[in-house]
This record gives C-alpha cells, sequence and structure tokens, in this order.
C-alpha cells in the first residue's frame, strides 16, 4: 500500500488514539504527552475535563469507523469525524520534507489533535479504501489497526496476536 508519510503517519495516531487505554484518569494527558511530536512547538499540552471528554470521542468515532461495515456506515461516521474538525491547512517544511498540517500553528491542543486524526483517517479511507481499517480478530484483542498488506488481507493488529491465535487454532485441532 503507497501512501503519503504524513497521511499515514496521522492515521496512525488516529489508529493510537482508538486503542488508548483509558482505564488510568490521565490516560489523555498521558496520550499527548506520548504524542508531542504532532504539536506546535508552544502548544500547550493541559486538557481541560471537556477537553478530555472530547478527545475520547475522537478516539471512539475512529473506532466506529473501523468497525462499520458498510460504506453508507464509513461516511456516516467519518462525516462525524470530521465535523469536529476545524482545518486549515498550510505548507511546511519544518522537518525537512515538505508536507502538510492539518490544523492551525496557533490552534490548541484539542484543535490539533482531533484535526489532525479527522484529516489523516479521511485521507487513507477516501484513497485507499474503507475495508483498510479494522478491528483484530484475535480473541479478546479488539485493537483498531490499517491493513497495509498488498492484497487488504491483514486481520489482526499485530503479529502477536497473529501468532496467538493460530497456536490457539493449533491446539484446539490437536485436542479434537
Amino acid at each position: 500500500m503507497d501512501y503519503d508519510d504524513y497521511g499515514s503517519n496521522a492515521v496512525e495516531l488516529a489508529v493510537d488514539l482508538a486503542n488508548a487505554d483509558r482505564d488510568d484518569p490521565a490516560w489523555a494527558a498521558a496520550f499527548v504527552a506520548a504524542h508531542h511530536e504532532w504539536f506546535t512547538e508552544g502548544t500547550a499540552l493541559e486538557l481541560t475535563p471537556r477537553a478530555v471528554k472530547a478527545v475520547a470521542t475522537t478516539g471512539d468515532l475512529v473506532r466506529e469507523v473501523a468497525v462499520a461495515d458498510s460504506q453508507a456506515q464509513v461516511m456516516d461516521r467519518l462525516n462525524a469525524l470530521l465535523a469536529l474538525a476545524s482545518p486549515k491547512p498550510y505548507a511546511t517544511d519544518h522537518d525537512g520534507e515538505l508536507h502538510l498540517h492539518y490544523a492551525a500553528p496557533e490552534a490548541g491542543a484539542l484543535e490539533q489533535l482531533t484535526t489532525t486524526v479527522a484529516m489523516g483517517l479521511s485521507q487513507v479511507v477516501v484513497q485507499h479504501g474503507w475495508q483498510r481499517l479494522g478491528v483484530c480478530a484475535a480473541e479478546g484483542c479488539g485493537n483498531v489497526y490499517l491493513d497495509t498488506s498488498r492484497n487488504a488481507s491483514r486481520r489482526y493488529c499485530s503479529n502477536t496476536c497473529s501468532s496467538r491465535s493460530t497456536v490457539a487454532a493449533y491446539r484446539a485441532r490437536k485436542k479434537s
């Protein structure tokens, strides 16, 4: 699968957000801190309780796009995600490579995160098909993933889940 690096990285940010462990009350602050490179230098990364809920909603919408089973559902859910975004794209070469940023540099952390996730996810879905986003088939996992395989046949979020499922199926066959 050939897609632009910034779009692919932005969709990876979206996948990370959908898979974020929300058990810890400080999950959003930890997520933003772990992904600080996505924010314009000088952006305050502290989130209000309302912003934390908005970040969770964004992650939920990414997951809803991943579990959709029709193009119509994907369009509805993707448009709901895009409605949260405030795109103000601009070209930059701050890292030596010419690429687009989707949110204005003066935007707050919530707007930068939501807009980058929405635009990155929509770009990949529109360019490569909604079937490229999925949920891991491994029992007990449920992580969202982006299928970058040549023939769009990925079913697991990682090699670990794939191997675990293969071993479990083998043991079940041996037992029978």
